[in-house]
């Protein structure tokens, strides 16, 4: 494997760090900033919503600019980006800084998967497809529990200078590395949205949306969750991220391990029925820290294992427009990060933390009807033939 693929991976990683830790720091940034732990968490919200939308759009408006070039451009912005979150003297600048660093790494995660194929031999597309997405998991599994320890130590803000340090590292790397690399044609965001209009498709991307949707709507304010129902030491928050984590990567395996077994469908409706039963059934775990934890890995290992059946069913319904369906299934996992942690914060203001992961599953659920409507669906062939 070209080693250059490794580097991408890092900047995945990097990126991931950023979205994913602020789940970790939320009551430190709520503390310090002197708003309401749902206020703090808007602030993945905004850094989901910001990067769905820009992703699509900025990889087709910069789609005749030499990729290496682009890249280094948006990892620069990155950079100041996160030095600007570093100094944000308060909530309404930092998320500013959130708003940029969301568009700038949008654009650095596509181009990312876009450039790892093209640096390697065909027989090899895939598997650098797979080391970016898990420079991505990567960030959950190690990024957010070392920042929950990193955070409670010397202050959430260290963190993103940390992030802008990496950045820098990486940079350097791909300018001495990487080669130039041509641009070449892309779907237009017009084009993506034209590949909605068939219902079986559409439904399948509300699928993933419900799915994340539900997820975060606990996920985000897990770290308030564990505060608040079993009154943890940091170190312990740090732990249950990093169970939750290595669960999650693995869940990605299995699902795909199940899929090639049973079918996508059929993997799509189990998962999602299994998913809700545990996030309805965690707040009734806590009195037991080992029917807790056991909950917690069933719970990390359901929230990725999913992907590989819905990316396996778009593939499967719209071999033609894969590519374009992958774009548009993206930015609706982004969607569903932005509304779960947004009805997490209203939940958790509004009622109580502990009722986040219930909330959550009423979301999954409905995703299964979504999903069951779509399977029974004609195929796309068979719409255009009636």
């Amino acid at each position: 494997m070209n080693f250059k693929v490794y580097v991408l991976a890092v900047s995945a990683f990097v990126v991931g760090m950023v979205e994913l830790i602020i789940g970790g720091i939320l009551p430190i940034i709520s503390e310090d900033l002197g708003v309401s732990v749902g206020a703090a968490g808007q602030l993945i919200t905004i850094f989901a919503l910001v990067f769905a939308v820009s992703g699509p759009v900025l990889l087709s408006l910069t789609s005749k600019y030499e990729r290496k070039y682009l890249y280094l451009i948006a990892l620069t912005i990155f950079f100041f980006a996160n030095i600007g979150a570093f100094l944000s003297p308060n909530y309404a600048i930092l998320v500013f800084f959130r708003v940029i660093t969301a568009m700038s790494a949008s654009l650095i995660i596509v181009l990312s998967l876009t450039i790892a194929p093209k640096i390697v031999k065909p027989e090899y597309k895939s598997r650098a497809i797979g080391i970016i997405t898990m420079g991505v998991s990567s960030a959950l599994v190690l990024g957010v529990p070392l920042g929950v320890l990193i955070g409670e130590a010397f202050g959430w803000r260290i963190l993103f200078l940390i992030i802008a340090f990496m950045t820098l590292i990486a940079a350097l790397v791909i300018m001495k590395f990487l080669d130039p690399i041509k641009p070449e044609q892309v779907s237009t965001v017009r084009e993506q949205i034209r590949s909605l209009r068939h219902v079986k498709l559409s439904t399948a991307h509300i699928v993933t949306l419900l799915v994340l949707a539900g997820h975060y709507t606990f996920y985000a304010y897990f770290a308030e969750f564990l505060n608040v129902t079993m009154q943890v030491e940091p170190f312990w928050v740090s732990v249950a991220f990093f169970v939750f984590g290595i669960s999650a990567v693995s869940g990605g395996g299995i699902g795909g391990w199940v899929t090639d077994r049973i079918g996508p469908e059929r993997t799509v409706i189990i998962f999602i029925i299994m998913f809700f039963f545990v996030l309805a059934f965690i707040p009734f775990t806590t009195f037991s820290i080992v029917l807790f934890t056991i909950a917690v890995v069933i719970w990390g290992m359901l929230s990725w294992s999913i992907a590989p059946a819905q990316q396996g069913y778009l593939i499967k319904t719209a071999p033609s427009t894969s590519d374009i369906q992958q774009s548009v299934n993206t930015s609706a996992l982004q969607f569903g990060i932005a509304i779960g942690s947004g009805v997490g914060g209203l939940v958790v203001n509004g009622i109580s933390v502990q009722a986040a992961p219930i909330a959550g599953s009423i979301l999954v659920i409905i995703a299964l009807g979504f999903a069951i409507f779509s399977f029974k669906r004609p195929s796309i062939e068979e719409e255009q033939a009636s």
